[in-house]
């Protein structure tokens, strides 16, 4: 479905630094519970409250384990720059209510989706580095794939033709940032 690889520095980049990578997972997944709770607030998805919330639930329990592993390697939660690549992604959102549903929603499930890619390859990757960390990244790939393709299902239910019509859209813009270069050791 993405329209451009990830690129080919970005595993060295990530284990190059470690530590500041789960930071910025305790973070992503916070923000991730956030999301999920805030699409509750329009009518249109109102019908999927229980699924949001399921979903926020999740996110919250993975921020939990990032957080343990924080504490267990000695690493000092603190804030980290936002991701370059969401912001790209945010800054599209449309006004208007039902534009933001459908932009919200494919923006979760476009983060959700990379998120469920860059972690097969730590699961892949990391083993030999970080044993720990490759199965911790392993065990997240499911619920990642499946909140990348919950999130896009809900887009359809919304508005199967606006949605399949911002896809394309948003595509084409992810494409555009994921070939926009930075040195921050981070998921996205």
């Amino acid at each position: 479905m993405f329209r451009e690889k990830i690129p080919d520095d970005w595993f060295d980049k990530i284990v190059g630094d470690l530590p500041a990578v789960l930071i910025d997972h305790a973070h992503l997944e916070r923000k991730a519970a956030t999301g999920a709770l805030n699409l509750e607030k329009y009518r249109s998805t109102q019908k999927f409250v229980r699924e949001l919330n399921e979903i926020a639930i999740e996110e919250l329990q993975h921020f939990e384990l990032v957080l343990d592993l924080l504490k267990k390697r000695g690493v000092e939660f603190r804030f980290t720059p936002q991701s370059p690549w969401i912001t790209g992604l945010m800054r599209a959102v449309r006004h208007g209510v039902h534009e933001q549903v459908i932009d919200n929603l494919i923006v979760c499930s476009l983060i959700e989706g990379r998120s469920c890619e860059k972690f097969q390859i730590l699961r892949d990757r990391l083993p030999g580095i970080d044993d720990e960390l490759a199965a911790f990244y392993g065990s997240l790939v499911e619920s990642e794939g499946n909140h990348y393709a919950t999130y896009w299902l809900m887009a359809c239910e919304v508005d199967r033709d606006e949605a399949h019509a911002r896809l394309d859209f948003y595509l084409d813009l992810e494409a555009e940032l994921m070939r926009q270069k930075h040195d921050m050791p981070m998921l996205h």
